[in-house]
């Protein structure tokens, strides 16, 4: 099997993006593992898949894979790579599109120059969403860790988010507590844990570690579940920049039943194909 693709990445966050509306994908994880490896494959943290939509009036079906081989719902850096992919393949001529995802339909929006705007849909809070076991809905949660309790506000972009608060993003421990919070047993399908630094009412630094990938240079989900948690705590305004490792991007949030509006760049590195 002959793949064409793409190397792309947004604010660091890279991925192998592929075209499955007009060549034909069928990889297993071990194979995603193989394509994921830095060393003896592309490299990337997620692989995205570009296939038909299912449903009438969509655009294009989003499926998303971490480097480890899993299947995941949703990546927000990779939903503005894609936005500008298909831009660039000749798959449409839109610049908004209708695009479908494990968990509901998001809205990417190329705005040319390399920057794209994605409608990330309406965050959902309930424990039940993520999952996440709790015995009531809370603004923050103690979670018992090994070294101690911490404390973390939850949200759902389609993925699980954890968030927790942190003085200085450089020196929290994201490599020693990342991993115990993504695998923690009060989440049962694991979880993306966010540290954030709040700046001020309108700009924080935020690192994640994401499930099944690892730290990354920056998470777009994980931008949002930050700002939303933020902003519900009372600690943020409508409108916040991101700081990440990788770069800025800047979230939009007007309050409940709302969605969540991310605006950031896309870069195409290369484009290449192999065969598997």
């Amino acid at each position: 099997m002959k793949l064409k693709f793409s190397k792309m990445h947004g604010l660091g966050n890279d991925f192998m993006v592929i075209d499955g509306v007009r060549q034909t994908v069928s990889l297993s994880p071990e194979q995603i593992r193989l394509l994921g490896n830095r060393q003896l494959g592309i490299g990337f943290d997620q692989l995205l898949l570009v296939e038909p939509a299912r449903e009438p009036g969509h655009d294009f079906r989003y499926r998303i894979f971490n480097n480890d081989g899993g299947e995941v719902e949703q990546c927000g850096n990779g939903a503005r790579c894609f936005a500008k992919f298909v831009r660039d393949q000749g798959l449409t001529g839109k610049s908004r599109i209708e695009v479908e995802t494990a968990r509901g339909v998001i809205s990417p929006e190329y705005l040319g120059d390399g920057l794209a705007r994605v409608d990330m849909g309406v965050p959902r809070f309930k424990p039940a969403d993520l999952p996440f076991l709790a015995d009531a809905e809370a603004l923050t949660y103690a979670l018992p860790l090994s070294g101690g309790d911490c404390e973390i506000g939850i949200a759902s972009m389609g993925n699980p988010h954890a968030v927790q608060l942190v003085d200085d993003v450089d020196t929290a421990p994201v490599a020693e507590i990342g991993p115990e919070i993504e695998s923690h047993p009060a989440f049962p399908q694991r979880v993306n844990a966010g540290f954030m630094q709040i700046v001020n009412r309108g700009e924080i630094r935020l690192r994640v570690y994401e499930r099944g990938a690892g730290e990354t240079l920056a998470c777009g989900t994980g931008a949002c579940a930050a700002v939303v948690c933020g902003i519900r705590q009372g600690l943020l305004d409508a409108r916040v920049t991101v700081h990440a490792r990788g770069g800025d991007i800047v979230i939009e949030w007007a309050g409940e039943g709302s969605p969540v509006i991310m605006t950031g760049p896309a870069v195409t590195v290369f484009q290449g194909e192999i065969e598997l």
